[in-house]
């Protein structure tokens, strides 16, 4: 993307925010503690919920000062019920940091918010941003989601050189626009049009920059695959539709020999999958939307899918093969486990 398509990027989400933009009770202030307060929170924990416990805690807690001196089992009471109670600990002992050593008031800038207990660097962006007006673009999975979406690029943003590069473009649209605006601007369009699942793209102030959505792609971004160990298999797992009926193989040994399931290959991309079904089938296909994550337990091993629909695209030759089979007819094959898991996860997902 140019520099002038981030600018626009950049100030038309602005824009949107500025008209748009959830009303929460951590945006009413520029208060460095209280916004990492409103932070630590919502780490692993839903808005709604956040909601209570931080207005609660700002009341009776409302200066780093106060959290420092406070006696440790009032801060958990104030947290009971939130989980996670590490980042309570974190939370205080961060607050005797900023007492100590920065005379009680919270560090201004993005290095220093990063040397405080619990403060990552999404944290630490969120908060010079807000609370300081820092053009450091904040990177979670809302942002991850919208940048390869916007770019239409299939790198695997579970991996730290996806989310460093991702950084960089955020860092790039940041420059253009009011920092807080924009950063708050990007987790709510993440949260609210550009969804995991059936986003609202005729709402979203970016579509017509959006690269994903001139070439189709949006409903398979992101590529997010987890290595987890070697005893972990992973597969990108696609259930192919022809109309009414679906692609599926008996596999021919393994695990699940002479079992049907559907097409699957250990790959990264939906681009890498589309080209190895041409190499085996002669035949052109499409990724079409991301489904979900499954996972299956073996005695010794586990299979992690990372489930898409697709579709054929390019001529129908499959030879003499019958391999597409209505779902009448697919209850009367020997379909393993895992993949009937795989089919109804994608029935749920487009029904």
């Amino acid at each position: 993307m140019t520099e002038e398509g981030y600018k626009e990027a950049a100030q038309n989400v602005t824009a949107w925010y500025r008209s748009h933009g959830r009303d929460l009770p951590w945006r009413r202030t520029k208060d460095p503690y209280a916004i990492w307060v409103s932070e630590i929170m919502l780490q692993q924990t839903q808005v709604e919920t956040v909601k209570p416990y931080y207005e609660r805690f700002i009341n009776e807690l409302p200066t780093a000062a106060d959290l420092a001196e406070a006696e440790e089992q009032r801060v958990f009471k104030l947290w009971e019920g939130l989980g996670y109670y590490r980042r309570a600990s974190h939370l205080k002992e961060a607050a005797e940091t900023v007492v100590r050593d920065y005379a009680g008031r919270f560090p201004d800038t993005y290095e220093e918010l990063l040397k405080l207990k619990g403060v990552g660097m999404y944290t630490a962006s969120a908060i010079a941003s807000i609370a300081f007006g820092i053009p450091k673009g904040v990177v979670d999975g809302n942002t991850l989601r919208i940048v390869s979406r916007l770019l239409n690029r299939e790198d695997n943003i579970a991996l730290q050189k996806t989310k460093n590069a991702f950084g960089e473009v955020m860092d790039a649209m940041i420059r253009y626009a009011d920092p807080s605006d924009f950063n708050q601007g990007m987790m709510d369009l993440g949260a609210m049009i550009c969804t995991p699942a059936k986003p609202v793209c005729e709402a979203c102030p970016i579509a017509s920059l959006c690269q994903a959505r001139l070439a189709g792609t949006v409903g398979r971004l992101p590529v997010n695959n987890k290595k987890i160990n070697k005893s972990i298999l992973e597969y990108m797992t696609v259930v192919i539709r022809e109309s009414d009926r679906y692609f599926m193989i008996p596999n021919e040994n393994g695990l699940l020999q002479n079992l049907y399931g559907f097409a699957q290959y250990s790959c990264d991309t939906p681009s890498e999958f589309e080209q190895l079904f041409y190499d085996q089938y002669g035949v052109r296909i499409r990724l079409t939307e991301y489904v979900s994550d499954i996972k299956h337990v073996f005695t010794h091993r586990e299979w992690r899918m990372h489930v898409y629909g697709g579709e054929v695209a390019g001529e129908r030759s499959f030879g003499n093969r019958t391999d597409f089979y209505t779902l009448e007819e697919i209850e009367k094959l020997p379909v393993s486990t895992a993949h009937l898991k795989v089919l109804k996860s994608y029935l749920k997902a487009v029904n």
